[in-house]
């Protein structure tokens, strides 16, 4: 059940940023003890693959603070994401199963199609919700927000990384909260964009007779 949790908080964490999630898993599969990858995700480990990954999160790093450039970027990474995390699942479900035996275990054995496609959907489902705020807040700011939220997300994806596998109940947590947060930030600009636009419609407004009084005073 845990190795689940694991999966889950590492394909939200891959919904935010593919590759932060992909390089914590085979940077600690590769150097230390508390990731047992098996054979069939020991790419993970390898060294070229470790060496692209950064190269791409670098990547990523400097587009997604771009504005205008973030949305392009967001387009591509709609396959990449969920790829991703359907990968980190499956990987880490796989990794899971090597030391348990649980009913739980045995199923997702049978299965193991349904870690790639609980990994595949969480990770989309936070990347739409990434894609959603971020053009609105780039509106709301004019594009000065850009740097700061892209920060905080690939922030809280590397947390997110780090506490699935350390502490996954934890992240869990934070993913339910990762929910919350996104839904009210969503709402709170989408609220203050419309109260933009009523102020300028209202301020643009004016009355035919009352400019016309205005110039019969006029000398």
């Amino acid at each position: 059940m845990l190795a689940v949790l694991t999966g889950l908080g590492l394909s939200a964490a891959a919904g935010l940023n593919a590759y932060i999630p992909l390089l914590v898993v085979g940077m600690l599969a590769r150097h230390t003890d508390l990731v047992r990858l098996p054979a069939e995700f020991e790419w993970l480990t390898n060294g070229w693959v470790l060496a692209l990954l950064g190269v791409l999160l670098a990547a990523e790093v400097v587009l997604d603070k771009v504005a205008v450039v973030d949305s392009l970027n967001d387009a591509v990474q709609t396959f990449v994401r969920p790829a991703a995390g359907g990968a980190v699942f499956a990987a880490t479900d796989a990794a899971g199963r090597l030391d348990s035996s649980l009913f739980m275990t045995e199923f997702m054995t049978d299965h193991p199609w349904i870690g790639w496609a609980l990994g595949i959907v969480v990770a989309l489902v936070v990347h739409l919700t990434k894609t959603s705020i971020r053009p609105v807040v780039n509106a709301g700011t004019l594009g000065t927000g850009a740097p700061v939220v892209s920060t905080v997300e690939d922030t809280v994806s590397l947390g997110m990384s780090i506490l699935a596998i350390l502490a996954p109940i934890i992240a869990l947590i934070g993913v339910i909260m990762l929910a919350f947060v996104s839904f009210r930030m969503l709402r709170a600009f989408r609220r203050r964009r419309r109260r933009r636009r009523g102020i300028s419609a209202s301020s643009g407004g004016y009355s035919p007779a009352t400019t016309g009084q205005d110039r019969t005073l006029r000398p």
